[in-house]
C-alpha cells in the first residue's frame, strides 16, 4: 500500500495543472457547503432558544386544527379561502386536559394564552381612510393575554422602558417599542404614557375598544425574528379572539332547535302570498308585536357574551426539554385515549408562522447544493477523464510490466482519495477563516419581513463538527464514484494499444 501512496502522490506532483483544478473545484464546493450549513444552524438555534423561551416554550396544547387550515400560536389560516381571518378555536376539554397535566411529571412551569391580531389607531377614526394609507407599515401586532398568575412567571423577558405591566382586570396594555416607531410614522403622532387609544380588531367581527397604554417594553432578544408584541389581560383580549360562549361551549347548544323557516323558501319568505295577503297593508298599524317574531333572543344573547373562562392555549416549560417530542408523544397519545378534543405540538409547530419560512430557505439551499454537488462531480469525472485518457501510456506501461487491473484501480483510487481529503481540508479552513470574519462583522438586518425570512436580526454563521464530518465524507464518496468510470473506460484498452496511443 505504501509503493501505491508514493506513485500517487509523485503523478500528483506531476500533473500539477490538473491536480490544482480538480482541487479548487473541490475545495470551494465544500467552502459554500459549510458556509450555508453554518447559516442554517445559527439560525435554527437561534429560532428555537427565542422562542422557547420567550413566546412558545417547549410545549403548546391547544384545540385540534380546523379541516383545511393551518395554526400555531400566532394565528390561524385557511387553505380555502383567503378573504376571511378565521378565529382560533378555543380549547373544549381544558379542564380534562389540565387535569391530565396536573398528573404528569416533568412539567416545570405552565401557563394558558389568548392570540389575537390587531390594530392600534388614534381616536381619529372617523377620519381614517384604510385604503389612503401605505398598510404594509400599518402599527399592527399580536395581542397576547396571558393568566395573570403564571404568565409573566413562565416569560419574564420583557424588558420595561417606561411605565409597568397591565393592571389584571383592567383594558390597560403594555406596548412594543418597535410599535410605538410604526404608529409614529403611520399615523404622525407619538404614543403616550396614561393615555387612551383604539384598538381594531383584525377578525371580520370588526371589534373596536379602547385601551389604555401602561407601559413600553423591549424584547428580550433584541434581533428576535418575532414581530410586534401588545400584552393585555384577558377579560380585554377575549372580545378581539372572537371567545364567546357559542364558540367555547358549542357543543352544548340544545338539540331541539326550531328549524320551522328552513322549509320555506326565498319565494314563500319574501313573496306577495306570504302571511296570506295580496294587497298592500300598513304593517305600522296592525299592531303587531315585531319583537316578539324572533322569539325568546334569551339564549343568543348569552352566546354571544365573552366567555371569561375560554382560552387558546395552554403552554408548558418542561424539566428536561431535551425530551420534548418524547413528551409531546406521550400527551398525544393520552388524549387520543381519553377521548378529548386536543392536540399538543412542539416549539417548532407552535412557531409554524416564523419556521416555515426558515425552512424554505433550507430547501432552497439543499436543493442549491445538489445542483452544485451535481456540476462539480460532473466537472471532476470529465476532468479526470480526460486525465485518465491522456495516460493510457502510463497505464500500459505498468500492465505490459505486470500489473493487474486491480493494482491500477487502487492507483487511481488513491490519487482521487488524496486529493480530495487534502481540498476538502482546504476548503473547510477557508470557510472556518471566513466564518470567523463574518461573525465579527456583526452584521444585522433591521426589516421586519427579512428578519422573519432569516430567523432574526442578527446574521451569524456556527461551524458543527457533525456538519464538517457529513460534507468530507459525502465530498470523497462522490469523488471515488467520479474516478470509477474514467478508469474503467482506460482499464478496457489492451496493454498494446496503450502503448501504441502513449507513443503518438
Amino acid at each position: 500500500m505504501g509503493v501505491i501512496f508514493r506513485m500517487a502522490l509523485r503523478n500528483l506532483r506531476e500533473h500539477k495543472r490538473k491536480t490544482t483544478i480538480i482541487g479548487l473545484f473541490i475545495a470551494f464546493g465544500v467552502c459554500i457547503i459549510e458556509l450555508g450549513n453554518g447559516f442554517i444552524e445559527a439560525t435554527t438555534r437561534g429560532m428555537e432558544r427565542d422562542f422557547r423561551a420567550n413566546y412558545t416554550g417547549d410545549v403548546m396544547i391547544s384545540a385540534p386544527i380546523p379541516e383545511g387550515c393551518q395554526m400555531d400560536l400566532f394565528g390561524i389560516s385557511s387553505l380555502q379561502t383567503i378573504t376571511e381571518v378565521p378565529s382560533i378555536p378555543a380549547m373544549m376539554d381544558r379542564e380534562k386536559v389540565e387535569k391530565i397535566l396536573s398528573e404528569t411529571k416533568g412539567i416545570k412551569k405552565q401557563t394558558k394564552v389568548i392570540s389575537s391580531k390587531a390594530l392600534l389607531m388614534n381616536n381619529d377614526y372617523a377620519d381614517f381612510q384604510i385604503e389612503d394609507q401605505n398598510m404594509m407599515n400599518a402599527p399592527v401586532f399580536f395581542l397576547f393575554a396571558g393568566e395573570n398568575e403564571t404568565y409573566f412567571d413562565m416569560f419574564p423577558g420583557q424588558k420595561i422602558t417606561e411605565g409597568r405591566r397591565p393592571t389584571p382586570g383592567t383594558n390597560e396594555i403594555l406596548v412594543d417599542e418597535r410599535l410605538k416607531t410604526k404608529y409614529k410614522d403611520f399615523f404622525k403622532e407619538d404614543l403616550e404614557l396614561n393615555k387612551t387609544y383604539l384598538v381594531a380588531g383584525a377578525s371580520a367581527g370588526n371589534i373596536l375598544r379602547e385601551g389604555v397604554i401602561s407601559g413600553f417594553f423591549r424584547q428580550e432578544n433584541e434581533d428576535t425574528c418575532m414581530f410586534t408584541i401588545v400584552y393585555a389581560d384577558p377579560s380585554f383580549t377575549r372580545s378581539f379572539a372572537e371567545l364567546t360562549y357559542a364558540s367555547s361551549f358549542a357543543e352544548e347548544l340544545p338539540d331541539e332547535i326550531d328549524t320551522s323557516l328552513s322549509a320555506f323558501s326565498e319565494d314563500d319568505l319574501f313573496g306577495d302570498d306570504f302571511l296570506g295577503v295580496e294587497d298592500e297593508i300598513d304593517l305600522t298599524s296592525t299592531g303587531t308585536d315585531f319583537d316578539a317574531i324572533l322569539g325568546d333572543t334569551t339564549l343568543r344573547d348569552k352566546l354571544n357574551e365573552t366567555d371569561d373562562g375560554a382560552w387558546h392555549f395552554i403552554l408548558l416549560k418542561l424539566d428536561n426539554p431535551a425530551k420534548t417530542d418524547e413528551f409531546v408523544s406521550m400527551l398525544e397519545a393520552r388524549f387520543q385515549a381519553e377521548g378529548l378534543q386536543a392536540r399538543a405540538c412542539n416549539w417548532k409547530e407552535a412557531s409554524g408562522t416564523f419556521t416555515s419560512s426558515v425552512e424554505g430557505i433550507n430547501i432552497l439551499f439543499v436543493a442549491l447544493v445538489v445542483i452544485l454537488a451535481v456540476v462539480v462531480f460532473i466537472i471532476i469525472m470529465n476532468t479526470m477523464l480526460i486525465s485518465i485518457l491522456e495516460r493510457t501510456g502510463e497505464i500500459g506501461t505498468m500492465r505490459a510490466l505486470g500489473s493487474d487491473k486491480k493494482f491500477v484501480r487502487k492507483l487511481f483510487l488513491t490519487e482521487s482519495l488524496s486529493i480530495t481529503l487534502f481540498s476538502a481540508a482546504a476548503g473547510s479552513v477557508l470557510a472556518l477563516i471566513l466564518m470567523a470574519v463574518f461573525n465579527e462583522a456583526g452584521i444585522k438586518v433591521t426589516n421586519d419581513i427579512a428578519k422573519m425570512i432569516l430567523g432574526g436580526g442578527a446574521v451569524n454563521l456556527i461551524p458543527t463538527f457533525g456538519s464538517f464530518f457529513r460534507t468530507i465524507i459525502i465530498v470523497t464518496l462522490g469523488s471515488v464514484m467520479a474516478c470509477f468510470y474514467p478508469v474503467s473506460m482506460a482499464l478496457k484498452i489492451t496493454p498494446l494499444k496503450a502503448l501504441s496511443q502513449g507513443d503518438k
